[in-house]
């Protein structure tokens, strides 16, 4: 069987509100209706999904409306839920406010999703050659001690992908370090990534931040339309972008690291798998909602175009 995608973060509902512009503190701005989508750990694994790898949330999900929704949003696409329901408890919401430019500003509230144990962690029964996904909001409040002791025990040969979020830098040194020293892959952005190695450049950082974990792991930074670069082997490839016009970045970072774990766990090279990242990252931007990852033939379609 090939390697499984297994993501072990938060998957929510986004409340997406198109605005005008962000209010004033204390001030109001008009809008139209909101739209709910299943979303945060679902972007990725959705995105996965659609490039073929076979697909496991071992996240908590609630029951309620919003625990349905995500959980028959990943049962479209055929990705296994293994944790069992929280009891008496809905999956929490993000609100998105979304501008004009593309831009997105979020408050995240935690409900059943943050309530997690070694134990339901371990019904998605990783083996080596999985990717297990992280990432790292889920190294804060109830999520964080069961989350790395769970990751302490996995079997050798299990790759831990680790996307750290704004939040990682925010973490104590010591959680950080054990994360870090636990940690296969590292996918940040470039703002991230800059953060763990002081390094603005993607090029630089993203062999500084291999510097940061165990031999042999992989780096990459990734920055938007301006591509990725990928450390892997050694060896720094600094890869090309797709500028677009974007009407909705919300999921496109997410969607980067879908694809990118999908391909790898289906064989392909980091330097390739990263490439096709760049691609399916340029296509979603052109969609609205937070998970609507190209399928791998659209990616292939999309790289044939732009050959």
């Amino acid at each position: 069987m090939s390697p499984r995608v297994i993501h072990t973060a938060q998957a929510l509902v986004d409340v997406v509100v198109e605005v005008p512009a962000l209010p004033r503190r204390g001030g109001n701005v008009m809008a139209p209706p909101p739209k709910e989508y299943a979303a945060g750990a679902v972007n990725i694994l959705l995105a996965a999904a659609r490039q073929g790898a076979h697909c496991v949330h071992a996240g908590a999900t609630g029951t309620g409306p919003h625990g349905d929704l995500v959980r028959a949003a990943l049962a479209a696409e055929g990705v296994d839920v293994t944790s069992p329901v929280v009891p008496d408890l809905d999956t929490g919401i993000c609100v998105v406010m979304l501008e004009p430019t593309a831009e997105r500003t979020f408050v995240t509230t935690q409900a059943a999703e943050r309530v997690i144990t070694v134990d339901s962690l371990q019904t998605s029964e990783p083996v080596a050659g999985d990717l297990v996904c992280v990432s790292g909001y889920t190294l804060t409040g109830l999520t964080r001690d069961p989350l790395l002791e769970w990751l302490a025990g996995l079997p050798a040969g299990v790759e831990v992908v680790l996307d750290p979020g704004a939040i990682f830098a925010e973490l104590d040194d010591d959680v950080r370090l054990r994360m870090l020293a636990m940690t296969s892959v590292w996918t940040g952005n470039a703002e991230e990534s800059e953060a763990l190695t002081g390094e603005g450049d993607i090029v630089s950082a993203v062999a500084r931040a291999a510097e940061h974990l165990p031999a042999g792991a992989v780096a990459i930074v990734r920055d938007g339309p301006e591509g990725c670069a990928v450390h892997a082997n050694g060896e720094t490839t600094d890869l090309d972008g797709y500028p677009q016009t974007a009407v909705d970045t919300n999921g496109a970072g997410d969607t980067h690291t879908g694809v990118l774990v999908a391909c790898r766990a289906g064989g392909t090279t980091w330097v390739e798998a990263a490439r096709r990242a760049n691609a399916g990252g340029a296509i979603k931007v052109t969609r609205r909602g937070p998970a609507t990852a190209p399928t791998a033939v659209e990616i292939d379609d999309f790289l044939a175009a732009n050959a």
